[in-house]
């Protein structure tokens, strides 16, 4: 195989043991980044008890993690292309560690909040670079694809059992949701060193690492996730103000790779129809996703006064994805495709949060419950196969840099539709009553719903496209039927 070598010619059957080995290395990785977003997302109220922080400090202790994470993703996937995959998973998981443990032993906000910010820079560069061990590692077709599905359904696993721990650890103490991930990160790191292959050092011959290209990509995104996160939280001057710069750091850098030789990214890679389309509709269900848990857990703890835990086990049932994803969705990616499937997922999305727009004060689980399983079941249908398609066609050198703009559109997404619903649910709360508070959960649940809505028109759109592209081929590889008739 190419990449990274795991010794087995490529074929349709089993995995090998090896391959398996690494597989599951890769996946222990990305399992740790969503049970520790997931765990930080339950402690936030024992944290701000504790350490006496302000509604703006705590906000910034998960703001922190996303602009690391979103700011510097496709500088990180452009190194695990130019530096090699393994050195830069291996060296940056143990940056992971080692600031998730100094984030346990944090006892003031300044600390705890740097702490996360190089936590999600971290991420950044970890994430893609597995991410392209796996895509460069299995070969292209259903072995990638069965790979790509079980290391998506990890990765939404570890983020609903991360909402269940988390409110176990927190009832120890909240420092435990920081130190739990370092022990899993040593289990990781230790198996990575023993079964993921080393590499032969990448041909650089001509490349090297776009400084100005990095450095203007990555200030044009921290300032634009950066004017999201505060959209709902500061005046609309300052928010415009820090969009604004953000777009004119981006022309910038759009300019500056216009003119190098070895651009950070090769700008024709844009102009891949299926990678830009995949990017703009994990964007959407990014955010419609995190947005409708946000919207969820506010409705559940704030007017129904369920605890952290009885929230978590709750919403628990969602994570059937992690099973369905390497059961379910190879199977009907098979049969109907990764476009048609996808499109599933969305439109079940929809439904999903269509079923929460008239949410009552009194709701039962079981009247929550169909959603609940409906959202697992789309972000099943979709999560895996939108990697898939972001990633095939994609040069071997250029992998990395492909699933850094994949999941740099999946954070600016949850980004901007956490901050969608916050501002909707703010402006449509009237007081602090239990009416006010239902109008406003009601209102910010038309974001979520809108964002799958017009995800789905995307996808649907490709689709079209695609059928329109196969027809065409057709009759340019077909006789023209006067010839046909005569032989």
């Amino acid at each position: 195989m190419s990449g990274t070598d795991l010794s087995t010619p490529p074929s349709q059957g089993a995995f090998s043991a090896r391959e398996w080995g690494v597989l599951l290395v890769l996946c222990g990785a990305i399992f740790l980044e969503g049970i520790d977003v997931a765990m930080l997302n339950v402690a936030l109220p024992s944290i701000r008890a504790d350490l006496g922080l302000s509604t703006g400090s705590l906000h910034w202790v998960m703001s922190a993690y996303v602009l690391g994470y979103g700011g510097f993703m496709l500088v990180g996937g452009r190194a695990a292309d130019l530096f090699g995959r393994r050195r830069m998973f291996v060296l940056w998981l143990l940056v992971f560690l080692l600031f998730s443990g100094l984030g346990g032993l944090a006892t003031e906000e300044r600390t705890l909040i740097a702490a996360r910010f190089v936590s999600g820079v971290a991420a950044a560069f970890m994430t893609p670079a597995g991410l392209s061990i796996i895509t460069t590692g299995f070969a292209e077709g259903p072995r990638r694809t069965k790979a790509l599905l079980f290391y998506s359904g990890t990765a939404a696993g570890g983020f609903s059992i991360g909402l269940v721990a988390g409110g176990l650890l927190t009832t120890i103490g909240w420092r435990w949701v920081f130190f739990a991930p370092v022990l899993l990160s040593a289990v990781v790191l230790v198996a990575a060193l023993a079964l993921v292959p080393r590499q032969a050092p990448p041909d650089r011959t001509g490349q090297r690492l776009d400084l100005a290209g990095a450095l203007t990509v990555t200030a044009a995104v921290v300032l634009l996730v950066l004017g999201v996160e505060r959209a709902a939280h500061t005046g609309l001057a300052g928010t415009a103000g820090t969009l604004a710069a953000g777009l004119a750091l981006l022309a910038v850098f759009v300019a500056v790779e216009r003119r190098t030789a070895a651009p950070l990214v090769r700008l024709g890679l844009l102009r891949s129809a299926p990678l830009v389309r995949a990017s703009l509709v994990g964007l959407l269900f990014a955010g419609g996703f995190f947005g409708f848990q946000f919207v969820l857990v506010l409705y559940l703890q704030e007017l129904r006064g369920w605890s952290t835990l009885r929230t978590s086990l709750a919403m628990v049932v969602a994570g059937i994805d992690a099973i369905l994803s390497p059961v379910l969705t190879p199977r009907l990616v098979r049969r109907f495709g990764n476009a048609r499937v996808i499109l599933a997922g969305l439109l079940l999305a929809a439904l999903a949060y269509a079923l929460f727009l008239p949410l009552g004060a009194d709701w039962t689980y079981l009247v929550m419950l169909p959603g609940l399983i409906l959202v697992g079941l789309a972000f099943a249908l979709a999560y895996g196969p939108l990697t898939i398609v972001a990633t095939e066609g994609v040069r071997e050198e250029e992998q990395g840099l492909a699933g850094g703009l994949l999941y740099t559109a999946f954070q600016f997404g949850a980004a901007l539709g956490l901050s969608a619903v916050t501002a909707v649910n703010v402006a449509a709360t009237a007081s602090p009553a239990p009416a006010d508070l239902l109008d406003g959960y009601r209102a910010a649940l038309a974001v979520p719903f809108s964002a799958a809505l017009l995800a789905a028109v995307l996808a649907a759109f490709g689709l079209r496209r695609r059928k329109g592209a196969s027809r065409s081929k057709l009759r340019t590889s077909a006789p023209p039927r006067d010839a046909s008739l005569k032989a």
